[in-house]
């Protein structure tokens, strides 16, 4: 195919589709740092105009990185429905995109085509979606999944409870699970980021966090978000494990720097299915982030948001409870300042969905990245409208921890008012019983954490 047009009397020609989809992004800096981002803003409509044209079958004959080479591709390209495939695949992306936005096309219709895509079309279609655009075909799509409660319900804003602290301080912790909960947070994890990934420490803070699960009878799970191996440890020895969790990259090369491999996630997979404690069926939980690939140079030449919808095509193969985008985290190098955190945030919470999985977005930057609070908050809102599964909780959205700045106690529940959303279903009627919620609204006991110790 000749990836050729006129635009304004001036010809753009691309070699390939590597090429093509690099200089069809929305601009990124990590594409500028990779040297795959369009000049100009007219090379980049160009880039898109002939993109709209590609067929899907082209997109798939063309995967990031070849099949013999790489596990990833080999994961996305063996999971494609064949008989769904060739439903789809003489259409364009531009097609596509029609039928996505199309009014007559429902959530279950989008939901079975999900199984004939790779990660290469989703990519592909969202470059050539506007904000709203995204939004719009984002709120259509519905990904539930259960684990001790269900998570991305209809009319449903869950939030992760992230009571990281500098030293894993048990005491510390717990009180800033108390925290918040008192606010409604936690109804998709309790969820910590250890500084000490000993096996020792994860196993303790595992043991602490269900102890406060099982003693309040609380419809959630926890998570400490080590190495999946000190986890898979911690199953095998008989701790109590919610969710076991991982950060992905959308390359073999990418995980290889992260320490994993499919078949360690086969692994890891298998025992969360046999040891989790919850009754599930979904036990697994992925962090991802536009630039992971890059930063270990393990892209390929391609863009960064191509990478990340391969991220999504990895997690679906182990039915996760949730996944979450980073989005802000790793720096202004691949996302510069606050238009591309919230374009990308858009971009990778449309990208998992249209996979087929749960997915929640941590809306957050840190303070060398040309953003602020105000520019995170936004970002939230244009997330909800979307119909995000859910956001990060941390106190006043300041991590002590991991030093980056994200959505805090508070925010989830003024989402939920401003959008008339609900936790978690049994989340919320947990809430009823000991009196922090009712029809919805937070009751003055909320926001105190000593409730938790009066009982």
């Amino acid at each position: 195919m000749l990836l050729r047009t006129k635009l304004h009397g001036k010809t753009y020609e691309f070699p390939d589709i590597r090429v093509l989809m690099g200089k069809a992004n929305e601009e990124k800096s990590g594409d500028q740092l990779a040297g795959v981002a369009a000049t100009t803003a007219a090379e980049r409509i160009a880039a898109r105009l002939i993109l709209a044209e590609v067929p899907l079958w082209l997109l798939r004959e063309n995967p990031a990185i070849p099949y013999d080479q790489d596990e990833v591709t080999r994961v996305i390209q063996d999971a494609v429905d064949e008989s769904i495939f060739e439903e789809i695949r003489v259409w364009t992306v531009g097609e596509f995109r029609e039928w996505l936005l199309d009014d007559a096309t429902s959530a279950e219709m989008i939901r079975r085509i999900s199984d004939g895509l790779t990660a290469e079309m989703v990519a592909a279609v969202t470059k050539l979606m506007s904000n709203l655009d995204l939004i719009y075909a984002s709120r259509k799509i519905h990904v539930s999944a259960h684990c001790n409660n269900t998570i991305g319900a209809p009319g449903t804003l869950s939030s992760r409870l992230q009571p990281n602290h500098p030293t894993d301080s048990p005491e510390g912790i717990r009180a800033e699970i108390y925290e918040g909960l008192s606010f409604g947070a936690g109804d998709s994890v309790i969820g910590i980021n250890p500084a000490d990934d000993s096996y020792s420490s994860v196993a303790r803070l595992l043991d602490m966090t269900h102890d406060i699960i099982k003693s309040w009878e609380i419809p959630t799970q926890n998570c400490v978000l080590a190495h999946v191996t000190t986890q898979m440890k911690c199953l095998q020895s008989g701790s109590p494990v919610g969710l076991v969790f991982q950060s992905i990259a959308g390359s073999q090369k990418g995980n290889e720097s992260f320490g994993i491999s499919v078949g360690m996630l086969d692994e890891a997979y298998a025992l969360a299915q046999k040891h989790c404690y919850p009754s599930g069926p979904n036990f697994m939980y992925f962090e991802t982030g536009q630039g992971s690939a890059l930063s270990a140079d393990a892209h390929n030449g391609w863009d960064q948001l191509t990478l990340e919808a391969r991220n999504y095509g990895l997690a679906k193969r182990y039915h996760p409870f949730q996944v979450n985008t980073v989005v802000g985290f790793i720096g202004p190098e691949y996302l510069y300042d606050a238009n591309q955190i919230q374009r990308a945030g858009l971009e990778d919470h449309f990208m998992g969905k249209l996979t087929g999985i749960p997915m929640g977005v941590d809306a957050c930057y840190t303070n060398h990245a040309k953003a602020d609070q105000n520019a995170i908050e936004n970002l939230a809102v244009l997330l909800t409208a979307a119909g995000c599964n859910y956001f990060m909780a941390i106190p006043m959205g300041d991590d002590s921890m991991l030093s980056y700045q994200t959505t805090s106690y508070h925010d989830t529940p003024t989402l939920r008012q401003l959008f008339k959303a609900r936790p978690a279903r049994e989340f919320e009627v947990w809430l009823e019983s000991i009196g922090l919620m009712k029809n919805g609204m937070l009751t003055d006991k909320a926001g105190d954490p000593t409730f938790f110790l009066k009982r």
